[in-house]
């Protein structure tokens, strides 16, 4: 979580500083934090001492649960658009609440023991 956010902020920050850089880099940027995801399953697995069978399923249910989060944090985003916000609130101030409060809420599961 920590260096998606780190990328977005980056990002944000090219693409009002540089935007001929932030054209040429594209959709290399956002495919660091997907690159991230796919390190921190493969880390889990290995700390976990998962056999082949739950590895995989690891894996899977690691990449749903992602996908799960960006079309949940797309979403919102997109709404909180077209919100009349505070100047002060608008951008990553408010992207960071919500990440923040989605984390919390993610952060419930895991507690749970199958």
């Amino acid at each position: 979580l920590t260096i998606a956010s780190l990328v977005q902020l980056v990002e944000m920050i090219i693409q009002k500083t540089a935007p001929a850089l932030y054209k040429s880099l594209g959709v290399f940027l956002p495919l660091i934090t997907t690159n991230c995801a796919v390190l921190g399953v493969a880390i889990l697995n290995i700390q976990s001492e998962y056999n082949f069978i739950f590895a995989i399923l690891n894996g899977l249910f690691g990449g749903i649960g992602f996908t799960l989060v960006l079309i949940l944090m797309a979403g919102i985003r997109e709404r909180l658009e077209r919100a009349e916000l505070p100047i002060s609130m608008k951008g990553m101030p408010i992207s960071m609440i919500v990440a923040g409060s989605m984390a919390l809420a993610f952060l419930g599961f895991s507690g749970l023991k199958f």
